[in-house]
């Protein structure tokens, strides 16, 4: 069972007890909700839209990505810029996925 999720300007394929890292998101508490549900895969080799869909998780923690160097370089001109930028992401375990009425957990 998995679901495909779309935060952040991406699309991620989720299932329940997965640990993603995401765009960052301002959270006061410790779940996450996610009502952007574009596909759920219920069985085995079938992958619908759902009607009402969507996908809780638990924030476990934040931070940032690795360094990223932008070096811009025009030959013959005696330009050179270096830039380095990190994206912060926020940590979260999915919990549950809820579609059509059915729920469905990690298996602890």
């Amino acid at each position: 069972m998995y679901a495909i999720i779309r935060t952040g300007g991406k699309q991620y394929r989720v299932a329940p007890g997965d640990v993603v890292k995401i765009e960052s998101l301002p959270s006061e508490d410790q779940t996450v909700e996610f009502s952007d549900v574009l596909a759920v895969s219920g069985e085995p080799g079938t992958l619908a839209k759902p009607g009402a869909a969507k996908v809780t998780a638990e924030v476990i923690g934040e931070g940032r990505g690795d360094k990223i160097l932008v070096f811009h370089f025009k030959r013959k001109k005696q330009y050179k810029k270096l830039r380095g930028h990190r994206q912060s992401f926020t940590e979260v375990r999915i919990k549950a996925i809820e579609a059509d009425g059915v729920t469905y957990t990690a298996a602890s």
